[in-house]
């Protein structure tokens, strides 16, 4: 990113969950500098649908409901939702030499389609040269 002004970046799933967590030790200090700096923060829609699945598969516990941790997490991280638009959708299946995971392939589409720096921690995302990643 170097000195590019960042107005907007997207969260990773895991991400979102370690931000609205307070688990900022996760985090590299490029991605605190960004996260302090008051971006305008996204997440994918498709990110709430895979929280959902971690929670039913029990992956993820929660101490309160999950739609009331979605919610309150929103607000409270200040995060807003992009939905899955027909250009996200079609660029997922376009993404040449990227691994077949549909959750992270809907996610670096939006990245792309919207041209918003990704934050992840995901080494198969980072290694994308397709993908403009904050880490």
């Amino acid at each position: 990113m170097g000195g590019l002004e960042v107005k907007d970046v997207l969260l990773d799933t895991h991400i979102w969950i370690w931000l609205a967590a307070e688990r900022y030790e996760n985090f590299s200090g490029k991605v605190i500098k960004v996260l302090r700096e008051g971006r305008n923060r996204w997440i994918s829609a498709i990110s709430m649908w895979e929280l959902s699945k971690l929670v039913e598969r029990g992956r993820i516990t929660l101490s309160i409901p999950l739609l009331d941790w979605i919610k309150r997490s929103l607000i409270e991280c200040e995060i807003s939702v992009i939905h899955l638009e027909p250009e996200i959708c079609v660029e997922s299946c376009s993404l040449e030499g990227f691994h077949q995971d549909p959750v992270d392939q809907l996610i670096v589409a939006t990245s792309r389609v919207l041209s918003i720096p990704l934050i992840t921690a995901d080494r198969r995302i980072q290694a994308f040269k397709g993908a403009s990643v904050i880490w």
